[in-house]
């Protein structure tokens, strides 16, 4: 309950800080641009190109920002994450490897597009082969930085970004003998690509998603 009311104290101190901030502050002059007939509203623009809205009453001008939309419980869940050093490292491992996962939900949503304009099968194994050498060549170095628990971190993000398992993706974009060829070579170095993505039954996960969750929001 206290980490509710900080969370929401925070918002009302942003958007009151912000207000006076634009007020105040050296940005630009405030200009009239248009006045709305329907609410004595009027729209003020800066010199940084910033335009919002503003209440006219009497001598007072109450700036009116639209902020994005906070989820309180899921920030809360957050907070309780980061208290421990565990939750920190967490939330800086998801951090890392996060716009990897993107990458490949990207990257899958390319080869889908081609491969279904593709009609032969050898001219699809022959893309699939210049997509995986492209993405070998670009980012080998990036991910061999990665350490082991972001590695595994990566496995379940990619699956909780394609729907997939880093597994069941080789099998269906490379075959099944390139997918056994990858798990193996994968097992001996401690990972699973069949491993799953599950919030609801693994309590690491749901940590995972919460960070990933925020990420996308662009709130942490």
């Amino acid at each position: 309950m206290k980490k509710t009311l900080l969370s929401l104290l925070f918002v009302m101190a942003t958007t009151i800080g912000y207000s006076q901030f634009l007020v105040r502050s050296g940005i630009g002059r405030a200009v009239k641009v248009a006045q709305n007939p329907t609410i004595d509203q009027k729209y003020i623009d800066f010199a940084n190109g910033t335009t919002v809205y503003a209440q006219i009453d009497g001598k007072d001008t109450l700036i009116i920002v639209n902020l994005p939309e906070l989820d309180v419980d899921l920030m809360s869940r957050y907070f309780e994450i980061t208290e421990t050093r565990q939750g920190r490292r967490l939330v800086n491992n998801v951090r890392t490897v996060y716009p990897y996962a993107k990458l490949a939900k990207d990257k899958l949503m390319e080869c889908d597009t081609i491969l279904a304009s593709t009609e032969s099968e050898a001219e699809r194994r022959r893309l699939m082969k210049e997509a995986e050498n492209e993405i070998t060549e670009r980012y080998t170095e990036e991910l061999e930085n990665l350490t082991f628990s972001q590695g595994l971190i990566l496995i379940r993000l990619i699956d909780r970004e394609t729907g997939n398992t880093s597994y069941k993706l080789v099998q269906e974009l490379r075959g099944k003998v390139r997918a056994f060829f990858y798990q193996g070579f994968a097992r001996l170095w401690g990972y699973n690509l069949k491993t799953e993505f599950d919030p609801k039954t693994n309590p690491e996960d749901e940590q995972i998603d919460i960070i990933a969750t925020l990420l996308e929001r662009g709130q942490i």
